[in-house]
């Protein structure tokens, strides 16, 4: 799984990174996401279903939010 941080950046650049990684992905690979912004939350999932990419999950540790997007 690839991880990347991109705590302290403010939305729209924790996707826009996110989305940038993903295209490096072959499908079924999953990117593992740190952000520190409460909007990735809902910014994640409309992406997913837009983008056919799975949100496999989300959850929050303390300040950071963890997202696991596979690429479709």
């Amino acid at each position: 799984m690839q991880k990347l941080d991109v705590t302290g950046l403010r939305c729209p650049m924790p996707l826009l990174k996110a989305k940038q990684a993903l295209r490096d992905l072959k499908s079924g690979e999953q990117l593992q996401v740190f952000v520190t912004d409460a909007a990735s939350v809902r910014d994640f999932a409309v992406f997913a279903k837009l983008s056919g990419n799975r949100l496999v999950s989300s959850l929050q540790e303390g300040d950071t939010y963890i997202h696991v997007l596979e690429k479709a």
